[in-house]
C-alpha cells in the first residue's frame, strides 16, 4: 500500500481515524461513523479511489458497537486497495449511505439492510433485496434463530 495515501488520510482526518492495521499488504483504516461520508468523498475526489468494490457488515453481539461496516475501495490510477471500517451501534444501527457517491453502493447497502438490519441514511430506495417483504428478522445477525 502506498504510505502516502495513509499519511494523507491521517493528516486530513486526525480525529476521525481511530485505528490502522496492515496485514499481508492489506491496509485497513477504522473511522468514526460520523465521518464516513467525508472520508469516502476524500478517497474518491482527492486520493483517486474511484471504485467502491464491495461493502458488507460484521456482527459482534458482545461489543457495545455491535456492528462493523466494512468498505473495500480500489484506485485504478494507482493500483491500490484500501479497506475502511466503521463501527455501528447495535441499538439503533444507522450509518450514512455511500450511494450518493457511488451508485454501486445501492444494492450492497440494500443487502446489508436486509441481512443485518442496518439502515443507511440518505439511501434512495432502502428496502429488502433478498428476503420477501413480510419476512421477520435479519438472517445474518448472530442472534437470529
Amino acid at each position: 500500500m502506498n504510505q502516502d495515501t495513509i499519511n494523507a488520510l491521517k493528516d486530513k482526518f486526525p480525529e476521525q481515524i481511530t485505528g490502522m492495521t496492515s496485514f499481508r499488504g492489506e491496509e485497513t483504516v477504522t473511522v468514526r461513523r460520523e465521518s464516513l461520508i467525508e472520508i469516502a468523498g476524500c478517497l474518491r475526489d482527492e486520493l483517486d479511489f474511484e471504485f467502491l468494490m464491495d461493502l458488507t457488515a460484521v456482527d459482534y453481539p458482545e461489543r457495545e458497537e455491535r456492528f462493523e461496516m466494512v468498505y473495500n475501495f480500489y484506485s485504478f490510477k494507482n493500483n491500490l486497495r484500501l479497506r475502511i471500517k466503521a463501527p455501528v451501534n447495535g441499538k439503533e444501527p444507522v450509518i450514512a449511505s455511500l450511494a450518493p457517491l457511488w451508485s454501486g453502493a445501492n444494492w450492497f447497502e440494500r443487502e446489508v439492510y436486509d441481512m443485518f438490519g442496518i439502515k443507511f441514511e440518505g439511501h434512495p430506495d432502502l428496502r429488502r433485496i433478498l428476503m420477501y417483504d413480510t419476512f421477520i428478522g435479519h438472517p445474518l445477525r448472530k442472534d437470529y434463530p
